[in-house]
């Protein structure tokens, strides 16, 4: 049974859609985004259209043919997302549930050059819904990764991707950051460890910019040009509400597919929320830093070690972890079947260190 503590996490019980475009799914048309108020007779100095203009070369159309399980048997299907290159000899960076089940996965670069590119899954993670391709290619432009931990509230910020799967290159939206560190479920029937078929975000990005389906794994760039966020989700009944994962959450995940690429990635089975001291104060936590469990994979690593959901991760192998993107980045220094201690604090105020036998994190087979 779920302790108390762990519907209270999942604040604003919002009905998302994880913003993938499939043949077989409908979903209503978004309005668009108040046009730009360019301010100048020369639109060339607006600095959105800077903006687009540096980054819109490295963002990809990344299109599945995938396989889709139901109760009566597969059915195949055809699924549009977005993806960006950080890395010029094809390294691309994209949603985890844009290629979940995929078949085959093809990177179309951007018109007027349109290349196709068959790619294969290098790493991610599941649970943070990241994954990482490789193409043979050389030469491509490509997009840099920047400190979201720097993002202010009201900052403007571009998002990229090609929407509703409509040809003719990658979709541009802009607002603001209107929130930062949301916790958010965002429906995903297709995902193999969700729990009645939804997602869980800790520590998101929330923009007005619109994220509607087919952005999933497009970019949330800044003014410096610099991606910020990886756009994931869309609130089904609200306008002008999206979410992306903050990048310095992805960054360890990343960097450990491109450094090793293919080699297995180490994992916990957990999913966590950042602990601050506005979070301890309001649920009563017994700490204000660490990695707040709010789910467990059964019979995964965390759940054979006997850690419990609402206990709070302090530290892994003598190391502090004061949120969850410094709990990733400790795991993935691990490999599979490494033996580590893990410290936390229970709900009860207790101190304990358990010993975790690192899993492998699944990757899509391609």
């Amino acid at each position: 049974m779920k302790r108390a503590i762990v519907p209270l996490m999942a604040v604003a019980a919002l009905a998302m859609t994880a913003c993938t475009r499939t043949v077989v799914e409908r979903f209503p048309v978004r309005s668009s985004p108040a046009a730009v108020d360019v301010g100048a007779a020369d639109p060339s100095l607006d600095p959105i259209v800077q903006v687009v203009e540096a980054v819109r070369p490295a963002v990809v159309n990344v299109t599945t043919n995938l396989f889709q399980p139901n109760p009566l048997g597969g059915e195949s299907g055809r699924g549009v997302g977005t993806g960006f290159v950080i890395r010029s000899d094809g390294i691309v960076v994209t949603n985890f549930h844009v290629v979940e089940h995929a078949q085959r996965i093809t990177v179309i670069t951007p018109p007027p050059d349109s290349k196709r590119y068959t790619a294969r899954v290098i790493g991610g993670d599941q649970n943070a819904d990241l994954a990482v391709l490789k193409i043979d290619a050389t030469g491509l432009p490509t997009v840099p990764l920047g400190n979201s931990g720097r993002l202010e509230l009201g900052e403007r910020v571009v998002a990229l991707g090609y929407a509703l799967a409509l040809p003719g290159g990658p979709t541009v939206t802009s607002g603001i950051v209107s929130a930062l560190g949301r916790t958010i479920q965002a429906q995903d029937p297709n995902c193999d460890t969700c729990k009645n078929g939804e997602r869980t975000y800790t520590g998101v990005v929330q923009t007005d910019a619109a994220i509607n389906p087919g952005n999933s794994g497009g970019p949330l760039v800044n003014l410096a040009g610099q991606v910020v966020g990886i756009n994931t989700a869309g609130a089904n009944q609200a306008e002008n509400i999206g979410f992306a994962i903050a990048t310095n959450a992805a960054k360890p995940i990343i960097d450990e597919a491109a450094t090793n690429p293919s080699a297995p990635v180490a994992y916990l089975g957990v999913t966590t929320q950042d602990v601050s001291p506005s979070l301890a104060l309001q649920f009563g936590l017994p700490v204000q830093s660490g990695a707040l469990v709010l789910d467990i994979v059964p019979g995964g690593p965390a759940d054979m070690a006997g850690i419990k959901q609402g206990d709070v991760i302090v530290g892994l192998d003598g190391k502090d972890v004061t949120d969850s993107a410094s709990l990733r980045g400790l795991i993935v220094s691990h490999r599979p079947g490494d033996r580590v201690a893990v410290s936390v604090v229970t709900q009860t105020d207790q101190k304990k260190t358990v010993t975790a036998t690192l899993g492998v994190n699944p990757l899509p087979q391609t």
